[in-house]
């Protein structure tokens, strides 16, 4: 899906398991003009309700290039070619108090959908897509 306003992309991935055990799953990549800073990640696994993460979209723009992510979210690119170029797969590490996994995406496929996002929000003018006033009333609506 791909109009003015979101971009998303279905990835097969593969979740490394203990053991070196591949799993693979199915995950969308989702972005909204509405958040521009943020990507959601949500992976279909074998559970009633699908598991969602949220990153920073320059975050996984640079994991696509090099180690990036000192918090719950870690990415780096496979080993690339000689000349230094990034490999294939883009690793993605995800932490939370219930554990750590750890998934290989295909970097091509990542590095295109994310290049739709900044076609629709170019890097830098995320800030004029956010209307700040309603989002102070939202807050206080709900703290009431």
């Amino acid at each position: 899906m791909n109009n003015t306003n979101t971009v998303s992309a279905e990835l097969g991935l593969r979740l490394v398991a203990p053991q070196q055990t591949i799993i693979t799953l199915e995950a969308s990549f989702l972005y909204s003009r509405e958040d521009p800073y943020a990507v959601r990640i949500v992976f279909r696994v074998e559970m009633e309700e699908p598991v969602e993460w949220t990153l920073a979209r320059d975050l996984l723009s640079a994991g696509i290039e090099r180690l990036e992510g000192p918090g719950d979210v870690t990415l780096w690119p496979s080993a690339g070619s000689e000349d230094g170029a990034p490999g294939s797969v883009l690793h993605i590490e995800l932490s939370s108090p219930f554990g750590r996994a750890h998934f290989e995406a295909p970097a091509g496929e990542v590095s295109d959908f994310l290049r739709r996002t900044y076609e629709i929000v170019p890097a830098g003018e995320e800030a004029e897509h956010i209307d700040v006033e309603a989002g102070l009333e939202d807050l206080l609506r709900q703290a009431s």
